[in-house]
């Protein structure tokens, strides 16, 4: 049984569990450009320490998460290939009292990237030049703003997500990053966006490329490229949670709410169990007047 076989079968064994196929390609995809080249062909009975070192020294400072990642990836295979009796003794990919005495913290290699954002000061007058730009990515940008929600939400929506009605947009789990539904109140707003745009297909995407499917990711990007703004998509977000804090009175739990983090504390999230959707709406409907006109 070599270590490649023994991926193949983990993978067949446990990844119908996994909430989408991104987390089946990204398996895929680190074990073949990191692990496959020194573990691939070996017989899992004879994977040792230093093959497992071999894999990960090269990556585990500059790509610190991704080793890490893949670490544990190594070690879930090799538990695999132990449990069916293929290989014996201690996984040598095990973290805990071994690989931590061999490896540094990876918590402690970690640097913080901050997205770069605007400043809260700055949001209506840029609304107001977004507003004027041409083109399909600048209203997806736009849209993205006035929800607070991640680039690849906004480009995957799909017109069967939308209720103009209720003025409400649900994303189901399988396309959030905690793995559950979110639903997005509309703004006033928001709506105006979502007007602007031609219907399809339920099934289509609400912001659609010439080619059909959703529009990429860089189309967005480009789009403050072209307006000269040092910022990325994502830095909206920040720039959202930074006005709740400093302009606000709103609390802390609403603003997780709206921007769909994963609550930390598991007793809170134990007894927070709605989704505040009628405080929220009031919150995105104040965020929509203060970056279109700064109150």
């Amino acid at each position: 049984m070599t270590f490649r076989n023994a991926a193949d079968a983990y993978v067949a064994a446990h990844g119908s569990a996994w909430r989408n196929s991104k987390h089946r390609d990204q398996w895929t995809s680190t074990l073949s450009t990191y692990a496959y080249p020194v573990l691939g062909s070996l017989d899992v009975s004879r994977i040792e320490s230093a093959h497992v070192l071999r894999v990960l020294e090269p990556i585990w400072i500059e790509k610190t998460e991704t080793a890490t990642r893949l670490r544990g990836r190594v070690e879930r295979v090799l538990d695999w290939a132990t449990a069916r009796e293929f290989r014996t003794g201690p996984n040598p990919a095990r973290w805990r009292g071994h690989l931590d005495k061999l490896l540094a913290n990876p918590a402690q290699l970690r640097r913080v990237v901050h997205h770069k954002a605007l400043a809260v000061d700055a949001m209506p007058a840029f609304m107001g030049r977004l507003k004027n730009a041409e083109g399909l990515g600048a209203r997806a940008l736009e849209f993205a703003i006035l929800t607070a929600a991640r680039s690849g939400e906004v480009r995957g929506a799909l017109w069967a997500e939308i209720d103009m009605d209720e003025a409400v947009w649900t994303v189901p789990a399988e396309r959030m990053k905690a793995g559950k539904e979110h639903r997005v109140p509309l703004s006033k707003a928001a709506l105006a966006v979502l007007q602007s745009q031609r219907p399809g297909h339920r099934d289509t995407a609400v912001f659609r490329a010439p080619s059909g499917g959703p529009v990429s990711d860089m189309t967005l990007s480009a789009v403050l490229r072209r307006m000269g703004e040092d910022a990325v998509p994502h830095g909206f977000r920040s720039t959202f949670r930074d006005w709740i804090a400093e302009r606000t009175t709103y609390p802390n739990e609403l603003a997780e709410l709206a921007l769909a983090h994963t609550i930390g504390n598991k007793v809170e999230a134990a007894y927070r169990r709605g989704d505040m959707i009628a405080k929220r709406r009031q919150l995105m409907e104040d965020w929509a007047a203060f970056i279109r006109f700064g109150t």
